[in-house]
């Protein structure tokens, strides 16, 4: 398919959530995946850096936009606010404009952190962060009902918590999940028969396998699972002369232990819980989380602190002891603690100009950031060797003044935890892996080189490589690079030069406040929270 002087007016990105390229390169080799294999010998291909921290909800977003968290403004599942409260992080809160509204018609199946659907030119179907199938998550809102109809049984995500000690079911659930979704892609597919520019459809289920089940025999099976669906995905853009970019948001990789970071703060003396913890654990255990305790008692003019005097403090404690509330950070004394590890290992310093209980200075700041750099890098195993990596976020998220101060993430092996607790190391449990941050990207299409081997590919290079191989506009403020080795010789996208344009991304009104209880449920499942 390369050597042609002319190129595409469509594209397709089939995203793989947590596919390692170091799986489909061996696996190819072996003959195992022909698909993908097709895809390395007629296309350009090669590793994809993530974000840091490599998680979804970072790297989705960017791979979507071109920039990085401190341009589009996602930095976790949870949005810390100045008074240590935690919301949702959602659709409204992107601030760059995503590829799909800047390419249309489009249509966008399941990507995470879509939810509120948004009025685009095309179909939308919500993914990951979508509450449930009861909200509106499509667009248009009639779609819906043929979601319904064809597929009764769609589901957004698995209760995995639910499969923990049934593995064998929870490979079934999961190979139902895929099912499910590739006849969502199906529908969308009929809906926009010849109108289409853009297709943006992820696939969660090798993520949430892999967090599970790491084991090579059958990950191989539900990856040749995946290799069918890439061959259904080719001959679609094959059909219609589109581009075909494959990526994952981030790779994959065993664990053996968690590395609880906020116990390090703890212990050197940079964070401190509240003494009457036992306050929040008898609240959650009525499943009441402390935003909505706080906010019913206020309206009535009785304090929490009220409640819990005409407790029996034992009852009160000896719950605390037994059943965890929603969040470990509501433990925390902030009118004494320097500083925490909230959400995918993102450290904030506790500085009076951010926070309303602050105690550090701004001028404080680098000091601090100083010390907790050596606290984190002081974190060894056995042999001594370091667990913790740390990376300055004024350096990784140069735009943005309230970005994370710190991003303190595990080495591979290892899965750093923000939960406060006791020791400093624990079991897995249910995991048996995590991210890595090499994912892939593999490019096939009429203008696209083949058997080109992509280097130093990274998530925010996908957007502008797409818009320049569609002749569109790349916004003049992409973090992202035109990928041109995935180019053929002669092709318009290797011989013109990029073409830049402004971009902003239209406000939409009011706020979202639907209940998340089941998505937390969905993401502690998982390990993303605690």
């Amino acid at each position: 398919m390369s050597g042609s002087s002319t190129t595409s007016n469509r594209a397709f990105v089939l995203g793989l959530d947590g596919v390692p390229w170091r799986l489909i390169e061996q696996w190819t080799d072996e003959g195992e995946l022909p698909n993908f294999a097709r895809l390395r010998a007629e296309g350009a291909s090669g590793p994809l850096e993530s974000t840091r921290p490599p998680t979804t909800p970072l790297a989705w977003p960017s791979i979507a936009t071109g920039v990085w968290p401190d341009k589009h403004g996602i930095y976790g599942f949870q949005n810390l606010s100045s008074e240590y409260s935690h919301e949702m992080y959602t659709s409204q809160d992107v601030c760059q404009p995503p590829l799909w509204e800047q390419v249309s018609p489009a249509h966008v199946g399941n990507v995470p952190m879509t939810y509120p659907a948004r009025e685009i030119d095309g179909t939308m179907v919500t993914g990951m962060m979508t509450p449930s199938t009861d909200r509106q998550f499509t667009h248009p809102p009639a779609l819906r009902d043929e979601i319904d109809a064809r597929i009764p049984d769609y589901e957004i995500s698995l209760d995995y918590p639910e499969y923990a000690d049934r593995l064998e079911d929870f490979e079934v659930a999961v190979e139902e999940m895929l099912a499910d979704r590739r006849k969502l892609m199906n529908l969308q597919m009929e809906r926009a028969g010849d109108d289409w520019r853009l297709f943006f459809v992820v696939y969660t289920a090798p993520d949430r396998f892999q967090h599970l089940i790491w084991d090579m025999d059958r990950l191989l099976t539900h990856y040749k699972q995946l290799d069918d669906l890439l061959g259904e995905v080719l001959e679609y853009t094959d059909a219609y002369d589109a581009d075909l970019y494959v990526v994952s948001d981030h790779g994959f990789g065993p664990i053996h232990e968690l590395v609880y970071v906020n116990h390090a703060l703890e212990r050197e003396g940079y964070l401190f819980r509240r003494e009457d913890e036992g306050t929040r654990g008898a609240l959650a255990s009525l499943g009441i989380s402390r935003d909505r305790i706080t906010d019913a008692l206020e309206r009535v003019g009785i304090s929490e602190e009220m409640l819990v005097s005409t407790l029996p403090r034992t009852l009160l404690d000896s719950v605390a002891e037994q059943i965890p509330g929603d969040h470990a950070l509501y433990d925390v004394d902030y009118e004494r603690t320097v500083a925490f590890v909230h959400d995918a290992g993102n450290c904030y310093v506790n500085d009076t100009e951010r926070f309303e209980n602050g105690v550090v200075t701004p001028s404080e700041v680098p000091t601090v950031k100083a010390e907790l750099v050596d606290v984190f890098e002081s974190v060894t195993d056995g042999d001594g060797r370091q667990l913790l990596q740390v990376d300055d976020g004024d350096e990784l998220f140069p735009t943005d003044d309230d970005s994370p101060d710190l991003i303190v993430n595990a080495i591979d092996g290892y899965e750093s935890r923000n939960a406060i607790a006791d020791e400093p190391f624990g079991d897995t449990g249910t995991y048996a892996a995590s991210h890595r941050s090499e994912g892939i990207v593999l490019c096939r299409g009429p203008s696209i080189a083949a058997g080109a081997r992509l280097r130093g590919a990274r998530v925010v290079d996908v957007a502008p490589t797409l818009l320049h191989g569609l002749d569109e506009p790349v916004p003049k403020n992409a973090d992202g690079r035109v990928l041109f080795d995935a180019f053929a010789n002669e092709t318009r996208p290797a011989t013109t030069k990029v073409r830049r344009t402004d971009v902003t991304r239209t406000e939409t009104d009011g706020d979202v406040e639907d209940d998340f209880d089941d998505v937390e449920d969905r993401l502690k499942g998982l390990g993303y929270m605690e």
